[in-house]
């Protein structure tokens, strides 16, 4: 039994199990001592194993859309709200308090751009 049975199983160890329990399902004198181990229930262990991966890829299908959906509605937001600033821009003007209001800063709040000192080198 491994130390840490939250941890997912590595894919080549997987891989190594299912070609083990093919190999399994051919033994035609396969009795085990320990009913636990028996071919209907490692085939009910395989089949549930096989059952919670397809569930999963459908879970991470689902939520990959989700997420596509998301940023989708996020950028037309974002658009949406780009062009009403420009339109109270265009309605109210550039210094307005209502353009203000909206986050942005009045032309008149805006530092004059500065010339530099060219430094002699």
């Amino acid at each position: 039994m491994a130390k840490n049975q939250t941890a997912r199983v590595r894919p080549d160890l997987l891989n190594a199990d299912q070609a083990a329990y093919i190999a399994a399902q051919a033994l035609g004198n396969y009795a085990p001592a320990n009913a636990a181990y028996a071919k209907t229930a490692m085939t009910a262990c395989f089949t549930a194993l096989q059952a919670a991966q397809e569930v999963e890829v459908k879970a991470q299908n689902a939520l990959d859309a989700a997420r596509d959906n998301a940023v989708t509605a996020e950028w037309d937001f974002h658009n949406m709200m780009l062009g009403v600033k420009t339109q109270v821009a265009a309605q109210y003007g550039p210094d307005s308090n209502e353009l203000q209001s909206l986050g942005i800063k009045k032309k008149s709040e805006h530092k004059a751009p500065r010339r530099r000192k060219e430094v002699a080198g």
